[in-house]
């Protein structure tokens, strides 16, 4: 059996743990580079320890690989290791793919790299991406070296489910905030995706025989949004989430998150249009992230409460 041969960048993170299961389920042959976090190994699962900061653990990191399918990244507001992680480490990956031979590179980016909107129905290309913090604008960067060297970038919105430590708890910090209510009637329309669906779709680029040859940017959401009204009903259905009624101006809201000691610019990424179309990859080919938002919380629901609750 010609077994596909992918490198996998974050297998331990929260969308690597939901890739490496399916990559291992479709018999391909998996080199995970690990950094600090481990990593169970397993049939066809190779451990190699290196550290996208290190230039000498990579070396030959992409010797006798089909695909590279990278996940790692640095999220937080340390400029530094943001450039260290998401800009040279991605660089040398790239550097080193190029060196072997690897036919496909596939990274994974977010949507935050176009900045706080609003929009609606957004194409890629359609906006010039304006990112607003140091993680968007270092991933932004990182990402030309991979579309230079004509590989592909997948780029989510918000992404949720088992391993979320950002979407579902900042969310949470607002309705428990927003006792007026939620600004605009909550028609605020969002692009979410389930970590399980981004993960298959991640997965499916990689796995073909030979690997996918996919280039350029592409949106990894659902084909339609979800209101903010109906993601804090389904939360409460869910969840357990408080149940937030009424509605609020825009600037009320946020006067109000701002007194209950949140962060203002949660209702930037709740509170505007964030909706951006996935036709693109539809037409490449490729698997579409749309696990609906009800059975989608309903999946990790026991994993949500018994951390968030």
């Amino acid at each position: 059996m010609n077994r596909p041969r992918v490198l996998v960048t974050g297998a331990s993170g929260f969308i690597g743990g939901a890739v490496l299961p399916l990559l291992r389920s479709t018999g391909a042959h998996v080199r995970v580079l690990a950094h600090h976090r481990s990593v169970t190994p397993g049939p066809y699962v190779e451990i190699v320890d290196g550290d996208l900061t290190d230039p000498t653990t990579l070396r030959g990191i992409g010797r006798d690989v089909d695909a590279v399918l990278h996940l790692a990244s640095y999220i937080g507001k340390d400029e530094d290791r943001c450039a260290a992680v998401n800009v040279e480490g991605t660089r040398r990956l790239v550097e080193e793919a190029g060196r072997a031979g690897v036919a496909a590179f596939v990274q994974l980016s977010t949507a935050a790299v176009y900045g706080d909107g609003p929009f609606r129905e957004l194409r890629e290309g359609d906006a010039e991406p304006r990112p607003v913090s140091p993680t968007s604008r270092s991933r932004l960067r990182g990402e030309r070296f991979v579309l230079g060297a004509g590989g592909a970038v997948l780029r989510p919105y918000l992404v949720y489910g088992t391993g979320d430590r950002w979407v579902m708890p900042g969310l949470l910090r607002v309705v428990r905030a927003l006792r007026s209510g939620l600004p605009g009637r909550g028609g605020a329309l969002l692009s979410l995706t389930e970590v399980g669906s981004l993960a298959a779709s991640l997965a499916h680029m990689v796995v073909g025989t030979p690997p996918r040859r996919a280039t350029g940017v592409f949106h990894a959401c659902p084909s339609r949004p979800v209101s903010l009204r109906e993601l804090v009903v389904a939360a409460h259905l869910h969840l357990g989430f408080p149940l937030v009624g009424g509605e609020q101006s825009f600037e009320g809201a946020r006067a109000e998150l701002v007194r209950a000691g949140c962060d203002g610019h949660l209702l930037d990424l709740f509170g505007v249009d964030h909706w951006f179309d996935a036709t693109r990859l539809a037409e490449l080919g490729g698997r579409v992230p749309d696990t609906g938002l009800s059975a989608g919380l309903a999946a990790h629901a026991a994993w949500y409460r018994a951390q968030l609750l």
